[in-house]
Order: C-alpha cells, then structure tokens, then sequence
C-alpha cells in the first residue's frame, strides 16, 4: 500500500466539504451517479467500435448502477459497470485536478454555503461532496481490458492509500462509510429512493435500489390462537427505481416541463430550472435530435479558455463526447443539452466530426433553432432582460464571428444609451425607429464607466440636436467587436470619438474660416503639449466644454488591434489623443489674445488632462496638474 498527498487545492476543497458546504449534503449522490453514467457510457461507445474490448466483456454486458444501503454497517455503496479507473486514472482523477475546476471553484466562492455547494457539479468536482457525508470512502476499480484493479481509500484529510487488489469485472464500486450522523438519512429506502428519482431519473441506464426488509412470516389461524409469535426475517431486495429511458427521444407531447427541468439538472450538475428548454425532432435528408437548455445563470466558467462545453453528442443513443467545443459556436458556449444524430458513424474522430458534412448541417441547423427561440423570447422585454443580463456579452462576441447570423444576432443584442436610464436598454430595430428621417449611422461611445461615458463632453452636440448614442460600457470587448460589425440593416455604426459630429449648421468655408482664425492658438498648445497630442485643432462637436480627446480614424483602427494584443497579455503602448478646442468657450477665446506664455502653457496643459478626466482616462502627472490649477486659479482672484 502507498500513501499519497492531495494537491493543494483538493485539500483545501476537501476542508470545504467537511466544515462548510452542508446546506445540500444529499448531492453527493447526484454527482457520483452521474459520474457513474458517465463510465457506462464510455465503455458502451468502446464496446461497439473496439473488438478487443468487446471481446472482453460478457456478450450480454449492459450498463446498469446500483446503490445499496445497509443500516447495521452504516453505509452506502455506489457500484457501476462503466469503463473502470487504473492507478493513474484514479491518481489523476480523484488524488488531482488535471484541469483547473479546483483552483476556479475555490476563486467563485461566495460565503453562502446553499450557494457555494451548487457549485460543486459545474466545476468538476463533485466526487468530493462524498466528504460531506464520509467518515471514510473506499473506491474499487478496474478498468476495461486491464487485468489489475486498484483500491483507493481516504478519509478526506491530506492522504490517500492506493494499493492493488482484486476484482472480477470492470467497473467502479465505491464504499462510503458514514459520518454517524448522516446514518439515519442515507440508510433510509424512501429518503435514497427520493433522492435519485429527484436527480437521476432521466439517467439512461437501470438504477437499481439494493436494500434489507424486515418480513414479518404469516401465522396460520390455528398459530394465532395458539398465542405464538410472527417470525421476523431479514430478505434483501433490488428494486430498479428510475425510468432508464433518453428522453429526449420521447415525443415531446408526453414530457412535462418538470420532467424537462430534472433531466437538465442532471446534465449540467445546475440546481436551478433552465430559462429556456429547446427540443427538436428533425427528419429528411439529416435525422437528428436534439434537446437544448439556457441557464438561468450563465455558467461560472464561461470565460475561462478551457470552459467545459456543455453538449453531449450521441450516435443512435450511444454516448460519443462531451468534450468536444466545435458542436456549436464559442459564443453559444452557455448553452446545455444533447445532440443524437442517427447518421453519423460510430467511430467517428474529433477530425471527422469538424469536417463531416452531416455535423456542420446539424450544427447551423441548431444555431439558427436556438437563435430563434431566444428571438421569440425576447418579443417580451420584460422576460428577456434576465437572459440579456447573462448572455449579452458573448452573444456580442457571435454577431461579430458569426457572418452567416450577423444580422440575427445583432437584433437580438441590447444596448444602454442617452436616452435609456434605470437598467432600461435599447434595441437596434428601436433605435432606427425612434431616429429622424435623415439620420443614417448608429452612433456609440466606448469606455469602462457608464457614469463617465454619460457625462462626456463629447456627447453635447448628440444631445443638442436629440441624436440617441449608444453607451458602451464594456470596453474589453465592445472595442474590438462594434467595430466589426459594420452595419445593420444598411446603418453603419459610427464611434462618435473618431467621426464627424452630425448637424452642424456650418458650411465647409465657414468651417475654414474658424480654423484659419484659431490657427496661432491650436499651434500655439501644439508646441507646448508636443507629443503629448497627435494633433490640436477647433470642434464644432462642443457647446458647453472648452475642449475634448478624440481618435482620428487611423488611431481607431489602432485602438481595436491594441486591445486585441492586451487581451493576449500583450502590452502596448497608448497612442497620443486629438485634442479638440471649442472656438465658442471663453477659455479657448481669451487664450487666443494672451501674451503671458507661462499662463498659456498652464492653460494648454489644462485643456488637455481635464478633456482626459472627462472621458476616465489617467494623466501622466496629477502633481503637475494639481499645480498648474493653483496657479491659474492664484491669477484669476
């Protein structure tokens, strides 16, 4: 026998488990059948495309779980016929974390334990809610075609044993000998029973209930009389307690909504009922099936690089992956469910499935099903905000990858602008609708603070002539995607920092004719700012503001691929503003007469760093500034 230290971070898990997460002790059971499913079907999908697995199983093997419980040994045991762990399987699956479920768990903890123990399925890590329960927890193993099983024990604390053993077929039994206190409830039949059908009724293999009755023998009439006493023996009984069917087979007619939401609990570990079920039964030149979910609560690893996806593919009902991220697009990563093809092969690769012909049908068939039952949820505003709450983000992300669905998508986003307030947001389609007659962009602003963006300068003369903005207040990806988006419905969309301002009642030989007369002022702060600026030159975008930054079209450009290369861990440099000056402020007039080249420097640099706070941006020197202010406000009294 060898011990063996826990990874860090399933010590610390494994702590969490015994003295915190106990508000939903009763999911250990879910999790451990699931995981038990989950073996079966691997080994169901080798049995059918690997002859010398096959040939190492009985010829009638079928896949079937069973739980007993025994009162008098204070225990409950989980046995499947699945695919079996070996000593590496059983190191690295319950002695590691091969990914980073762990480390993610422990970062999204919360402090409420109802909350914190949910938790436990989305991240992978549900075998250690055994612990919550356990005094200690032994796991046999032997996995398909190896001649050798392992035994694995631990009581939760910073070790585990692993050692050989024996074991006749493959397959996982796990022994969990109960904390004295959790007796009463996972020893009980009807409490186990309650259990499994509330989480794993839909499971597609037999679950059988393994127990011990009390039998109380019948007494003849003559014995009654007689005075003796009724035998009472112990019999042991096997009940099959779940349905054991795919349901997403059924027609859908016969499954009720309750039915829908358990079988999706089961498949996503979610302790919530799904915002949207989506199932589909198509027939003709593709035959496929698939059953769709949409999370209340967009998954916690949504935007980690190595998210778990979160559809299964079935071949004719036999499991093939749930691994594999090309069965939809990136960006509809939150969705949960199944997709059963009864065309493809079962043997098909991960290099097939991205290049086969029948997959790429079911999967643009599936996008534009899902797409259009999230259009048909969202003709109700009031019920859709919760969904755009949680999934307006990465649906940004597909209206900029997603050519095919662009316009789709881009009708189903939502948006903040100037003219919506109290978490009201708009759409596109309304945004066209509420515009005049002449007005052909859409126009946006792009920052990290929606207070900020609000309140920008560059907004006055948006708001002068009733032109609605848009508030983009996700800089992290509205700055890479908007742009790309090009246009909706023959609107381009415009970024108000690096365009003309619309409505200007000003001819082009007035327009020059102000900046030949602020000519010496903008060169003038050119000199003194030198590389600080890219340019100074006069607005007519302001009216209330003496000056504002702003991107020329070269530095939007720019600002897109700089973002991209900070989102790779990239630093890169910030590029220098436009600084814009309004001839029409007092500031921007009196600076053009004045003599007194120390003042004009103050002044100049204030123009710039104050037209920088206003947009939430950093100055270089605050020092420098809190001065210059001094000593500008020092002449003014």
């Amino acid at each position: 026998m060898a011990k063996h230290q826990f990874q860090t971070e399933v010590g610390q898990l494994l702590h969490l488990m015994t003295h915190s997460l106990y508000s939903n002790k009763e999911i250990f059971i879910r999790e451990l059948v699931s995981n038990a499913s989950d073996a079966i079907d691997k080994l169901n999908y080798l049995k059918l495309t690997d002859e010398k697995i096959k040939a190492a199983l009985p010829e009638d093997w079928a896949g079937q779980i069973t739980v007993k419980i025994d009162e008098e040994d204070k225990s409950i045991t989980i046995v499947d016929n699945g695919i079996g762990m070996n000593e590496e399987d059983l190191i690295a699956s319950i002695g590691t974390i091969a990914k980073s479920g762990t480390k993610s768990f422990v970062e999204n903890l919360t402090g409420d334990a109802k909350k914190d123990s949910n938790l436990i399925g989305q991240f992978g890590v549900g075998f250690y809610s055994v612990f919550m329960v356990a005094e200690k927890v032994d796991v046999i193993s032997k996995k398909a075609g190896e001649e050798q099983a392992y035994k694995w024990s631990s009581t939760g604390t910073g070790e585990f044993d692993l050692s050989p053993c024996t074991k006749e077929s493959s397959g996982t039994v796990i022994y969990i000998k109960l904390k004295d206190e959790e007796v009463e409830d996972y020893t009980s039949k009807y409490r186990v029973e309650t259990v499994i059908k509330k989480y794993s009724n839909h499971i597609a293999y037999p679950i059988n209930l393994a127990y011990t009755e009390e039998v109380t023998e019948e007494l003849s009439e003559e014995d009654k009389k007689a005075g003796k006493e009724a035998k009472k023996t112990k019999e042991n009984r096997n009940e099959k307690i779940n349905e054991a069917t795919a349901l997403w087979m059924q027609p859908k007619s016969k499954i009720k909504q309750d039915e829908y939401n358990d079988f999706y609990k089961s498949i996503s570990h979610d302790s919530q009922d799904p915002m949207l079920t989506i199932h589909t039964k198509a027939e003709g030149v593709n035959e496929y099936t698939t059953l769709f979910y949409i999370p209340s609560i967009a998954p916690m690893d949504m935007y980690r690089a190595d998210y778990q996806p979160g559809v299964k593919l079935y071949v004719k009902r036999v499991f093939i992956t749930d691994d594999e991220k090309e069965l939809l697009p990136t960006y509809l990563r939150f969705v949960r469910g199944i997709i059963d093809s009864e065309d493809l092969p079962l043997n098909v690769s991960r290099e097939i499935l991205q290049e086969n012909r029948v997959m790429a049908n079911i999967k643009q068939s599936s996008v534009k099903k899902i797409l259009g039952e999230i259009k048909k949820l969202s003709k109700d505003e009031e019920k859709y905000a919760p969904f755009i709450e949680q999934y307006n983000r990465p649906l940004k992300e597909g209206a900029y990858q997603d050519f095919t669905n662009k316009e789709a998508i881009l009708e189903l986003l939502r948006f903040k602008s100037t003219k919506t307030e109290n978490a009201k947001m708009t759409s596109l389609s309304a945004y066209k609708e509420a515009a005049d007659s002449e007005q052909k962009a859409i126009y946006y602003i792009v920052g990290e603070n929606e207070k900020v963006l609000r309140n920008s300068p560059l907004l006055e003369s948006y708001k002068k002539n009733d032109i609605e903005v848009l508030i983009l207040d996700d800089k992290e990806i509205d700055e890479i995607v908007t742009p790309m988006y090009g246009a909706y419905k023959e609107w381009e969309f415009k970024d108000i920092t690096s365009c003309e301002a619309p409505k200007v009642e000003q001819t082009e030989e007035e327009k020059k004719e102000v900046e030949e007369k602020y000519k010496d002022v903008t060169e003038k702060i050119k000199e003194v700012l030198g590389e600080a600026v890219k340019e100074v030159r006069v607005t007519n975008r302001l009216s209330e503001s003496p000056s504002c930054v702003v991107k020329d079209a070269e530095d939007a450009q720019m600002a897109q691929m700089m973002q991209m290369m900070r989102a790779m861990g990239q630093e890169m440099p910030a590029s220098a503003p436009v600084l814009e000056i309004n001839p029409d402020h007092e500031i921007v007039s009196k600076l053009k007469d004045l003599k007194d080249d120390g003042l004009v420097a103050d002044v100049s640099w204030v123009l710039l760093d104050q037209a920088k706070l206003s947009e939430g941006m950093e100055i270089t020197d605050t020092v420098a500034f809190a001065q210059r202010l001094s000593r500008i406000t020092a002449k003014a009294l």
